[in-house]
C-alpha cells in the first residue's frame, strides 16, 4: 500500500510552457502539457547556480501530468514493494501518461538507477513503469525548495532543487570487482563526493548507498551491499562511529563485504578511530573492544 503523500499539489495550469514554484517543504504540480504517450529516454542532472537540476527528457511530447511530492517512503508501482532510495529527503516524481520502454517492450536509455555528484541530489531511482505511469524517486541530502519547469526541442521536464548550502569534499569507498577477481589489492578504492558541511558522516554514508556514478561503474566500481539496503542509528561519539545496517546481512561466504566500504569511509574523519557496524537486529561481534567491530553475518 502506498504511503499517503505528505503534501498536495499546489497548482495546475492549462498553458504551456508551465512553471510552478514551491517553497521549501511544499510540492509542485503541473498539468499544462497536452495529452499524449511520451517515452522517457534520458535522466540527467547538473548543478547550476544555487540549484541542482534534474532533467527528464522525453520522445513524443511532454506527459500531460507531472507531479512532484516529498514523501516518507517509496513503493514500486504494481508490486507495492518498498524501494529504498539513499538520502535524507525523498522526492517522488510521477509522469502520466508516460513510459520508460518502447512499444516493443524494450527498455529505453533512461536509467533505472543513477547516482550524481551534486550538492543536494544524490540519486534518481525508477520506482514504476506501469500502466502508462512512470515514477522516479530522487534522493536528496536535505529537504529544500523545489521548482518544476518544462522545455521543448526536445521535450523535457526539469526539477530544480535548492542546493545553496555549504559542502565539503570527502571520500567514499567502493568495491572494485575486477581487482578482487585478479587478486590485485586494494579491492576497495575511494572516489570523491560533495557532502553537506554540517553532517559529514551521514553525508558519506548516504553517498555510499547512492552507489557509484556512471563513469565509475564503467571503471568496474560497485556497491557491495552484502544484502543491506541502507543504514540507521548512526552516531559518532568518543572516537567511535556506531551504526546499524538495514535489510538483510550476509557475506555470502566471501572474504569481502560491505564492511570494506563502510569502515574506511567513516574512519577518514579525525573524530573516528573505531567503527562498530551492527546487523539489522543490533548485533555485532566485539562492541566493547578497542578495534573495529562487525556483525557475525559478515563473517565468511
Amino acid at each position: 500500500m502506498r504511503t499517503p503523500r505528505l503534501l498536495v499539489p499546489l497548482l495546475a495550469l492549462a498553458l504551456a510552457p508551465a512553471l510552478v514554484t514551491a517553497p521549501s517543504g511544499q510540492a509542485a504540480y503541473d498539468t499544462s502539457a497536452p495529452p499524449g504517450n511520451p517515452v522517457l529516454v534520458a535522466v540527467r542532472a547538473r548543478h547550476v547556480g544555487a540549484v541542482d537540476r534534474v532533467v527528464f527528457e522525453f520522445r513524443g511530447g511532454l506527459p500531460a501530468d507531472r507531479q512532484v511530492d516529498f514523501v516518507d517512503r517509496l513503493f514500486a508501482d504494481g508490486s507495492g514493494r518498498r524501494v529504498h532510495v539513499a538520502g535524507q529527503a525523498l522526492l517522488e516524481v510521477r509522469f502520466r501518461p508516460a513510459q520508460a520502454h518502447d512499444d516493443d517492450g524494450s527498455s529505453t536509455a533512461a536509467p533505472r538507477r543513477v547516482a550524481f555528484r551534486l550538492p543536494n541530489v544524490l540519486t534518481a531511482v525508477r520506482t514504476g513503469d506501469f500502466e502508462g505511469v512512470t515514477t522516479y524517486g530522487i534522493g536528496l541530502a536535505r529537504r529544500t525548495s523545489v521548482r518544476v519547469t518544462t522545455l521543448q526541442a526536445p521535450p523535457r521536464v526539469v526539477v530544480e532543487v535548492g542546493a545553496g548550502f555549504p559542502t565539503v569534499e570527502r571520500k567514499v569507498w567502493f568495491f572494485h570487482r575486477q581487482r578482487f577477481v585478479d587478486n590485485r589489492p586494494p579491492f576497495f578504492v575511494p572516489v570523491r563526493r560533495l557532502i553537506r558541511a554540517g553532517a559529514p558522516a551521514t553525508g558519506v554514508m548516504d553517498r555510499l548507498f547512492a552507489g557509484p556514478l556512471p563513469g565509475e561503474l564503467a571503471r568496474g566500481l560497485r556497491l557491495l551491499r552484502s544484502g543491506a539496503n541502507g543504514y540507521d542509528d548512526l552516531s559518532v561519539s568518543g572516537g567511535t562511529a556506531d551504526l546499524r545496517l538495514t535489510g538483510r546481512c550476509s557475506s555470502g561466504g566471501s572474504t569481502v563485504t560491505i564492511a570494506g566500504e563502510v569502515l574506511p569511509t567513516l574512519k577518514q574523519f579525525a573524530t573516528v578511530d573505531r567503527v562498530v557496524l551492527r546487523d539489522a537486529a543490533g548485533g555485532t561481534l566485539d562492541p566493547g573492544g578497542t578495534g573495529d567491530s562487525t556483525p557475525g553475518c559478515l563473517e565468511p
